[in-house]
């Protein structure tokens, strides 16, 4: 027999009726009592019974979409937007009820992931935007509620993730690159502890050495996936090392790529007869810039898609694949030269 709410209840201390307004957020239950209770379904490893609640209710399945450090996004980056798209179109054609939630690094310390689901009464949950070090990384490893992670491999048996194939599509950008005779590349990282970052570092690192070329620490700029930050760093790399130390700036995602686009261009370089320029992600509006910039696309609206499925069989206790790779598309514009040898 699994772990019942009066189990919770007895090791709390409390009743199940206590245990239950905890777990939907009514404010009547004193904060020790709160902690005490989703200690209890921490130790015991509770997690609400899916099947039998759908039995048990009219309403339609809940799922959320939880967003990790959506403050820290841009507004020019609709990637969340287009990966609700997605889950929100299986929700409704498999009739399911799905909410949008935002969480961050520090908010995850003070809620927990098992709580925040009892409180918002989900039976499971798409994350999004989670990073290697943030507290939720190492709490999903052993819950016992069903989740999907979007761009981060992450093993458990309530676990599964969706992402694009960032270890190939990385390699791709840069065997482009080498296609188009460029020697001198820097590469301009996301965040040191990002799951993605990791990959499509491994994935250059590929190429690099498919190449027999070894890619210096010193031409890996590290910017947080911000557009400003890649700005600054390309413009003092410009500057400190001169404009013959590159050739071409590949780019780990396309909103550092405008950062990058706009430092040249401050610096009196033209793209692509300067420097040449490669991104990643396929928003919209690196197809209208000056020139167009040449990409690997994600298709985020499939990923959200692919993550609301794999995330309800978990739930129904089906047998699924531990992660699923949506397919990118390589999109040739004209920010990348190739170079006379």
């Amino acid at each position: 027999m699994g772990v019942t709410i009066k189990d919770v209840a007895k090791y709390a201390g409390v009743s199940p009726g206590t245990v239950s307004r905890a777990f939907h957020g009514y404010q009547d239950i004193s904060e020790e009592t709160r902690q005490r209770i989703f200690e209890a379904v921490r130790e015991l490893g509770y997690a609400p019974n899916v099947n039998a609640r759908s039995l048990s209710s009219k309403a339609a399945p809940n799922i959320g979409m939880i967003v990790s450090g959506l403050l820290e996004s841009s507004g020019k980056d609709n990637t969340v937007y287009m990966l609700l798209q997605g889950v929100y179109k299986y929700a409704f054609e498999n009739g399911m009820e799905v909410a949008l939630y935002t969480t961050d690094s520090a908010n995850q310390n003070r809620k927990p992931y098992v709580r925040f689901c009892m409180e918002h009464s989900l039976y499971g949950a798409i994350l999004s935007g989670i990073k290697t070090n943030d507290s939720y990384f190492e709490e999903l490893i052993n819950s016992k509620i069903p989740c999907v992670l979007i761009d981060v491999n992450l093993q458990g048996q309530q676990l599964g993730y969706v992402s694009t194939d960032n270890v190939e599509a990385a390699r791709a950008q840069a065997q482009y690159l080498f296609d188009a005779n460029h020697q001198k590349i820097v590469v301009i990282s996301g965040r040191k502890n990002a799951a993605v970052t990791m990959e499509r570092i491994a994935g250059i690192y590929h190429a690099f050495q498919e190449n027999g070329k070894e890619l210096s620490r010193d031409c890996i700029l590290y910017c947080e996936f911000s557009e400003e930050i890649a700005y600054e760093n390309t413009r003092k790399f410009l500057q400190t090392k001169g404009r013959d130390a590159v050739t071409a700036f590949l780019c780990m995602s396309d909103l550092m790529a405008l950062g990058v686009m706009k430092a040249v261009k401050e610096e009196g370089l033209k793209i692509p007869e300067d420097i040449s320029i490669i991104g990643f992600d396929g928003l919209p509006i690196v197809e209208y810039t000056t020139p167009a910039i040449t990409t690997i696309q994600q298709d985020f609206v499939e990923m959200g898609y692919q993550a609301a499925a794999l995330l309800q069989n978990k739930m129904n206790g089906l047998e699924t694949p531990s992660g699923i790779y949506v397919p990118f598309q390589f999109v040739e514009r004209d920010s990348v030269r190739k170079l006379q040898i």
